[in-house]
């Protein structure tokens, strides 16, 4: 086992918190989606933001077959609980999925490699004609299967959703022209073999442009987080892990309206809350430029499952497994019989105890999933009859209140996945937006929120929401 400290791929200047909105793509991917004319803009009164055509949230802190977005690690955490984590058992059940994944946790690359990881496990050990199953439809699963099959195994794959996907789903609606993308679609330069991937499945991608930052005030730079890359360096001297909050406060960093910021736009796109997050292990930051994914991300799930046997709607409950074989128990009743199998459940099902295994997982491996956090981040989709802003900037970020005091909301009631120790009352103000009208023509706006206030928010109804997102975009109002 190895363990390795990341970096954090700070940048610096007025561009640099654009570096976070990242997990793969190509500086160009073919095809592109046909522009819709470009809109008038009618910019409404500095103040006012209109109602929104069409709305559309994720819940993935509520899902019960995800309990969070990603993989993340807090404080006493390393590298090593996920290869614990990703190691087999008696040669019959094998896992895969991102939280098993020591290089790339929480990104579709780490799904994908440990997809091929435990496949290769797999086929090491088993004998030509055996019977494989794989639970678990998403990108690992995915993967994991179309390489047994590859090998000639006899593959079944059981999904617990009615499609395929997990937590990489496109929602298709005549109503939305670019349509609203549930996982994973801001997409950034360092992970070329994913961007690879897309193009040669025709997965569209168009570039974000430039950042900008406002307040209540009007524009002002952009945050950089060159003080929390320094603070996390200096952890190195320390005799013990902390984090990226106790970190900034061991360096003396007073806090501000920009370093906040900085720290919610963290969040959105790792899921992290600063307050545990370690700074040993912190979260990786991909590198600029940036990409948006703007068609359906299904060929990246579907090519590989191609024509193999996939049960949808059957949750697995139970995995009974000895040195002879492995049975399943499903929600539906039945059990079925396999010589292998790969689990590819994401970590907050695992921390559920949603399946039970029989005999209990062993204690390090129980360790290791206890240790790992399920991480929170969460996405608001507005699209407009016509826009209210006139920036060409891509990627927005809300610094300091947008009103006379920071949108609070009430402690979020516990999920069943691990959640940060006393939230109290949270700023859900939605600080993070990505505009996608200068790279498509369609006024789509789409906020991005993690962390504490992405729990707080996921107990918001839709109006509450609504509301909420209004109060947030008033900095930009005729801007």
């Amino acid at each position: 086992m190895r363990i390795t400290r990341r970096t954090m791929l700070l940048g610096a200047g007025a561009g640099a918190l654009t570096v976070l909105l990242a997990s793969c793509t190509p500086e160009s991917t073919d095809p592109k989606p046909t522009r819709s004319p470009e809109p008038t803009v009618t910019p409404t009164p500095v103040g006012e933001v209109p109602a929104a055509a069409a709305f559309l949230r994720t819940e993935w802190a509520t899902d019960p077959f995800a309990l969070g977005s990603r993989s993340v690690t807090p404080v006493g955490a390393t590298p090593v609980d996920r290869e614990t984590l990703g190691t087999a058992l008696v040669s019959r059940v094998f896992f895969a999925g991102e939280a098993t994944d020591p290089d790339r946790p929480g990104t579709v690359s780490g799904g994908i490699l440990s997809g091929q990881r435990a496949a290769d496990e797999v086929i090491d050990v088993a004998e030509a004609g055996e019977r494989v199953a794989v639970i678990g439809a998403g990108i690992a699963g995915a993967i994991a299967a179309g390489r047994l099959g590859d090998a000639e195994l006899d593959v079944s794959v059981i999904e617990a959703r009615d499609r395929a996907g997990g937590r990489l789903v496109t929602h298709m609606d005549d109503d939305w022209p670019v349509p609203p993308q549930a996982g994973a679609w801001i997409l950034g330069s360092d992970d070329t073999e994913l961007a690879s991937r897309m193009g040669v499945l025709g997965v569209g991608t168009v570039g974000l442009g430039d950042a900008t930052a406002r307040g209540a005030d009007g524009e002002i730079d952009v945050p950089t987080g060159d003080i929390l890359q320094q603070a996390v360096a200096d952890t190195e001297t320390l005799p013990d892990d902390v984090s990226l909050r106790a970190a900034l406060d061991e360096a003396g960093v007073q806090g501000s309206p920009e370093l906040e910021e900085f720290l919610a736009a963290l969040s959105a796109f790792t899921g992290v809350d600063p307050e545990t997050a370690s700074s040993w292990f912190p979260p990786r930051m991909p590198e600029s430029p940036l990409d948006a994914v703007v068609s359906d991300v299904a060929p990246l799930v579907e090519t590989p499952l191609g024509d193999l046997d996939v049960t949808y709607a059957s949750p697995v409950t139970g995995v009974v497994y000895d040195d002879r074989g492995v049975s399943l128990r499903l929600a539906t009743g039945e059990a079925l019989t396999f010589d292998r199998v790969i689990v590819t459940v994401p970590l907050g099902v695992l921390q559920s105890d949603a399946i039970e295994f029989d005999p209990p997982l062993p204690f390090e491996k129980r360790s290791a999933i206890a240790a790992l956090e399920m991480g929170a981040a969460e996405s608001v989709w507005l699209r407009f009859d016509e826009p209210f802003w006139t920036t060409e900037a891509g990627v927005w970020h809300v610094v300091g209140p947008v009103g006379p005091e920071p949108t609070p909301s009430p402690t979020p009631t516990p999920t069943p996945s691990p959640t940060p120790g006393a939230e109290g009352d949270v700023d859900t103000t939605i600080r993070t937006w990505i505009n996608l009208l200068p790279a498509t023509g369609e006024p789509i706006l789409v906020g991005l929120v993690g962390g504490p206030a992405a729990r707080a928010i996921a107990e918001l109804g839709d109006d509450d929401l609504l509301t909420l997102a209004s109060e947030s975009l008033s900095p930009f109002t005729g801007a």
